[in-house]
């Protein structure tokens, strides 16, 4: 069993479990990292989805609008990977720690809104709450957030016949004031993608 200090970052830390000041500092700065509001939390989550759909060669993933407010994502990928370490599951800390990938560079990959891709925590940091759930042909885990905060551990749930990914989080209002997105205009700020997919409802 390999343990958890010989894990190579690729795309997050596995070493931090939460990065608090990296929180912090998004919420501190809203404009900067959710520019053009809750739309651009939503291309977040999507553009793993489409890492994902890339990696497989196909995939697919729902956006669905909630009547309150809360938003809901899931692809049809691997499920965010996760491992034991000592035993214990541990999954990869998209939600609370920086992506490396993305975050510090000065010349960063865009969105379909053109504005850059900072990763999951910027969804998870200026959310109310935040539930992640990824499905592995493994396992299933699933965990909750406030703020990029877990304020649960990270529980097993029940396998289902597919892998993915789901995240549904409620943005926070008082951070991103702007009117929610309806379907038409989720629809319209996606992009055609070669390998991925996307319904909204």
């Amino acid at each position: 069993m390999s343990s958890r200090r010989t894990w190579r970052t690729t795309t997050h830390d596995w070493s931090v479990d939460v990065d608090r000041d990296h929180l912090a500092h998004i919420r501190a700065r809203p404009d900067d990292y959710a520019p053009g509001g809750v739309l651009h939390l939503i291309l977040e989550v999507l553009a793993y989805a489409a890492d994902e759909a890339e990696y497989q060669g196909d995939g697919h993933a729902s956006v669905t609008l909630c009547s309150d407010g809360v938003i809901e994502v899931s692809d049809t990928g691997r499920g965010t990977d996760t491992r034991l370490d000592d035993g214990v599951a541990v999954r990869k800390p998209v939600v609370c720690t920086k992506d490396v990938r993305f975050f510090d560079e000065q010349q960063p990959i865009l969105l379909d809104d053109g504005h850059a891709r900072r990763g999951m925590s910027v969804v998870a940091a200026l959310s109310e709450t935040l539930e992640h759930t990824n499905r592995r042909i493994d396992g299933a885990w699933t965990a909750r957030y406030e703020h990029g905060i877990p304020v649960t551990e990270l529980m097993p749930t029940a396998p289902t016949e597919r892998t993915g990914t789901t995240i549904r989080f409620l943005p926070d209002a008082s951070l991103i004031p702007t009117p929610p997105p309806t379907p038409d205009d989720v629809r319209a700020a996606i992009a055609p993608h070669e390998f991925l997919t996307v319904s909204v409802t």
